[in-house]
């Protein structure tokens, strides 16, 4: 029992945890609720390590020292109940994989711009020349890498679930870009456990550890005013000049650390929108507290490239610009995405699961902005009457392709149809990443039409 670990959940962080376990000497076994994919089978397989799915052994996973859990999987899952009535601790993959690293921790959350916060951070180090990996809620797991190298710096995107199975990660720098209410049904539908479920990130830092943050987030203030911190603080602000930390002036941004202050205009940066400087500023300051010059921090910003399903264009059709917001998975997002066009009109396709979503936030942004809503969802009621009478043009669908041939039907030149759903996407599709692509799939298909 002494060597051996049990995995929970046949994905991308348990089949690495499950492979760095392997390669660490332990006796490995995996317990997958559903299906895990041949790609991952074979993957256990060569590696000789055991494994079930459709359900879960109780026994098999009793018979462990520790449990490593899938962040997707809840505390108050049965299973987890049972291990944790068992007294067997349960500890998330990042937390497995922090041990076996010698390299320093950038840590990114935030409801809002954490994946492309992370993304660019990752980017302005590798132009600086530094050695750095890319890990956590993206890409490969951090577990799976670490059975092969190690870096100098890692860069982790990390979310409120992730950060609930943190036990000693200590991170030398840690971003908060925002806290909004998102997720609430995993929190009992309280907002502040949520937050502080983010603010959890800062529990382990240090006087020689950098914390990064919005200095006008409310909610965000609201908690930090709760704890102790005890990292040096960097704020970034869109309204005022501030003492350690960065700014945006409506043309330029201005980062300080330490001595030194870069100074880049917006039009010299690949974002746009004031969301997106929020981000910029957080990354160039992490980057710069890891080593980053000037000329690699502004190459960098210059060649970025957002991820996919993340206000992404898909195309121009008759002058209306189609674009793919499929990652905007609650109200906040979608807000930055309706605020992102000036003065263009926007049909807007929405919908999805909500998440106990407060809709009245985007109330300011409908007048003289929003031609038409589409509901792309089973279950339509609460979006519709959230902006029945706010929104002359209101219709419903179940499918991509007729939402994106309406929206088209509805929209003229200069217009823009903005995909954000502002909901998760578990109702009509595998996950974002499968909307996404059918909304430009649906796009293209008008393409082709025309």
């Amino acid at each position: 029992m002494m060597n051996k670990i049990a995995i929970l959940g046949g994905g991308e962080s348990g089949v690495g945890a499950a492979l760095l376990a392997k390669a660490k000497g332990f006796e490995v076994f995996l317990s997958e609720a559903s299906r895990i994919d041949e790609v991952r089978k074979g993957m256990l397989e060569e590696n000789g390590i055991g494994y079930e799915e459709g359900g879960h052994t109780l026994e098999k996973i009793f018979d462990s020292l520790e449990v490593i859990k899938s962040p997707g999987i809840p505390y108050s899952a049965e299973v987890v109940v049972a291990i944790q009535q068992k007294g067997i601790a349960i500890i998330d993959e990042l937390e497995f994989a922090s041990r076996y690293t010698q390299g320093k921790i950038i840590a990114i959350t935030g409801t809002n711009g954490k994946t492309t916060t992370t993304l660019l951070t990752y980017q302005l180090m590798v132009e600086a020349g530094l050695d750095v990996g890319l890990a956590g809620n993206i890409g490969e797991s951090w577990a799976g890498q670490l059975v092969s190298r190690d870096h100098a710096w890692w860069v982790l995107e990390v979310s409120s679930f992730q950060i609930d199975g943190f036990k000693t990660i200590k991170p030398h720098v840690a971003i908060i870009l925002n806290i909004t209410p998102d997720h609430l049904d995993r929190y009992d539908y309280s907002f502040e456990k949520y937050m502080f479920s983010k603010l959890h990130l800062l529990k382990n830092m240090d006087s020689e550890d950098h914390f990064i943050f919005y200095k006008e987030d409310e909610h965000l203030w609201k908690g930090l005013n709760e704890i102790s911190v005890l990292p040096s603080v960097h704020e970034v602000s869109l309204k005022r000049i501030v003492d350690n930390g960065s700014y945006f002036d409506g043309t330029s941004v201005h980062v300080k650390n330490g001595g030194e202050t870069v100074s880049i205009a917006s039009n010299d940066i690949a974002l746009r929108g004031n969301h997106n400087m929020i981000n910029v500023m957080s990354a160039m300051t992490a980057a710069m507290i890891a080593g980053a010059g000037k000329d690699g921090v502004q190459k960098g910003l210059q060649e970025f490239k957002n991820a996919p399903h993340r206000m992404e264009k898909v195309t121009e059709i008759d002058g209306v610009l189609y674009i793919n917001d499929s990652k905007g998975t609650n109200v906040d997002a979608t807000y930055y995405a309706l605020s992102s066009f000036g003065e263009r009109k926007i049909i807007w396709i929405a919908g999805g699961v909500d998440k106990g979503n407060d809709y009245t936030q985007l109330y300011p942004l409908i007048e003289n902005r929003i031609k038409a809503l589409i509901c792309l969802s089973k279950d339509c009621d609460k979006l519709t009457a959230a902006f029945n009478g706010r929104i002359a043009d209101i219709s419903t669908t179940q499918q991509v392709s007729e939402a994106v041939e309406m929206a088209s039907a509805k929209a003229q030149n200069g217009d823009v149809v903005l995909f954000s759903p502002a909901c998760s996407s578990f109702d009509l599709f595998k996950n974002y990443v499968d909307r996404g692509e059918q909304f430009i799939r649906a796009v293209n298909g008008l393409v082709k039409e025309k």
